[in-house]
């Protein structure tokens, strides 16, 4: 039986998730043949862009319901359902990603030099494993996906990438890969777990499970399996190392998408599945999250303020940034799981156009060494006031996409937590500092090579690229209502969920000393 809502005629989230897909395949019959292929992956990319637009227009905002269901039996003899359903989150996620997947194929066209047809290939099967993610309501289809999420990362990584490629590639998957099998040994053991009784058939799909109650030990086990998942995806401190490597190696499509869209697919797990089914590990390990958050935050714009390559200073700054996003989904208050999910949009926005910016400036400058530039305002006007457009937008300046995340996020762990609130406050300071002193030295002091005078400022192609970032941080900031209302009613849910297992107040101390009861 097909089970799907009349809102819109037609199984639109099969066509978001697949058409990049088929559009590969079909890339792949137009060998030799490079006007064509890239038309194809351009077209594919702004029809799913469009869709993810139709999908916001006639998503219903005032309820946290399920939306577009598509479920029909997969493999019956383990319960298991090709189920396909969105909220409020999924629907800002899915714009997000078609988003910068439809910025991204232009803004290469002239950057991959070799196998070209084949990177478009493996980029389009990534957009496909990402949107497939965050529409998945079967838990082992989420499990597909998440894998072929991460395939296509290692090969843009491992083949596009840079001198140390090999190595980046390598230890992406190694890290990836191991939080994916606690991930799926947690899936097989909550699904079998959750049947109604011996001979049942087990429990994947996500509805039912939340509806199902695991003792307090199954709770931490599995919790902690898929959080480890998660938190090596946002991610997390101690398992970002992987992250730096990763994005200094990558080629400039790959790191946008990777910083965009895949760290967020770690926020969007712990949002997904472990608030919703583990509450009450979630209660007790909630303090202890919330510190690594802070030592993120704090870590990651420390480190970001010394670095020397351009590239790894917004990688580390993503450290920082997502940070706020753990720190305002474990505040457990309506307030901060906005502001984390405001982060992540934001941060798909700026962190994207990031990179977008340190690409254009190697393409020219071929080195990303922030000492071999210097007074690049002068050849460069244009890349100049747009570099510093993103810059002011990334740390936090009112009136853009990166002050309503970050000041929600702090508001919602202010309310958890006076103290910790004020330790994560010296993350926005922090951000300007590496920020500014960044583009300080980059656009001005002195000119290192007269020659760069020669070479072009930002071509229009670049700007139109640049563009649509730009509008949707202006919007964000001024109106953030537009994004906030699609995200309450699912962010509402989840506090409400929440609320029956927390604990009364206490300070930051007593709060982390109390979860050691529930620890032991």
């Amino acid at each position: 039986m097909y089970d799907f809502q009349e809102q819109i005629g037609f199984p639109i989230l099969t066509v978001l998730t697949f058409l990049p897909a088929v559009a590969g395949l079909v890339m792949l019959l137009m060998r030799g043949k490079p006007k064509a292929y890239k038309g194809v992956a351009l077209a594919a990319t702004a029809a799913n862009f469009i869709l993810s637009l139709v999908l916001i227009a006639y998503f219903d905002r005032y309820t946290a319901d399920m939306q577009f269901i598509e479920k029909v039996p997969w493999i019956s003899s383990l319960g298991v359902s090709y189920h396909m359903s969105v909220d409020g989150i999924s629907v800002l996620l899915i714009m997000l990603t078609a988003l910068l997947s439809l910025i991204i194929i232009p803004a290469s066209w002239n950057y991959i030099k070799e196998r070209e047809m084949q990177f478009f290939v493996a980029f389009l099967f990534l957009e496909t494993g990402l949107i497939g993610v965050f529409c998945a309501r079967d838990l082992l289809l989420f499990y597909v996906f998440w894998e072929i999420m991460l395939i296509p990362m290692y090969f843009i990584i491992g083949i596009w990438g840079g001198p140390r490629r090999i190595y980046a590639a390598v230890k992406f998957f190694l890290f990836t890969f191991a939080g994916s099998l606690l991930m799926l040994i947690a899936i097989v053991a909550i699904a079998y777990l959750a049947r109604a009784n011996p001979y049942a058939t087990p429990v994947f799909d996500m509805d039912l499970l939340e509806k199902s109650i695991f003792s307090y030990q199954v709770q931490m086990l599995a919790f902690l399996a898929f959080f480890i998942a998660f938190a090596v995806k946002v991610p997390m401190w101690p398992l970002h190392t992987w992250l730096p490597d990763a994005h200094v190696e990558a080629p400039t499509a790959g790191s946008v998408i990777l910083a965009g869209v895949m760290l967020k697919v770690g926020g969007y797990g712990m949002l997904r599945l472990c608030i919703p089914l583990f509450p009450d590990a979630v209660v007790t390990l909630a303090p202890w999250i919330l510190v690594l958050s802070l030592i993120a935050i704090i870590y990651g714009a420390l480190v970001s303020l010394v670095q020397k390559d351009l590239k790894k200073l917004v990688a580390y700054s993503s450290v920082s940034h997502m940070g706020f996003v753990t720190a305002g989904i474990f505040a457990l208050n309506l307030v901060g799981i906005e502001g984390g999910i405001m982060v992540m949009f934001s941060h798909g926005l700026l962190t994207g156009a990031l990179f977008l910016m340190v690409g254009f400036l190697y393409e020219r400058l071929h080195t990303r060494e922030i000492a071999d530039m210097g007074g690049l305002a002068g050849p460069f006007p244009v890349m100049a006031g747009v570099l510093l457009f993103f810059t002011l937008a990334s740390l936090g300046l009112p009136g853009l996409s990166g002050f309503v995340g970050e000041f929600l996020s702090l508001v919602g762990l202010f309310t958890y937590s006076k103290p910790l609130g004020a330790i994560a406050s010296i993350g926005v300071i922090l951000a300007a500092a590496y920020l500014l002193w960044m583009f300080q030295r980059v656009m001005f002091t002195k000119l290192r090579d007269e020659k760069w005078y020669k070479l072009p400022d930002l071509s229009l192609r670049e700007i139109v690229s640049l563009a649509p970032l730009a509008i949707l941080a202006v919007w964000a900031g001024v109106y953030p209502n537009t994004f906030l209302q699609l995200i309450q009613p699912s962010a509402a849910r989840l506090t409400e969920k929440m609320a029956p297992y927390m604990a009364e107040g206490g300070s930051a101390v007593e709060r982390i000393f109390a979860s050691l009861g529930g620890l032991f």
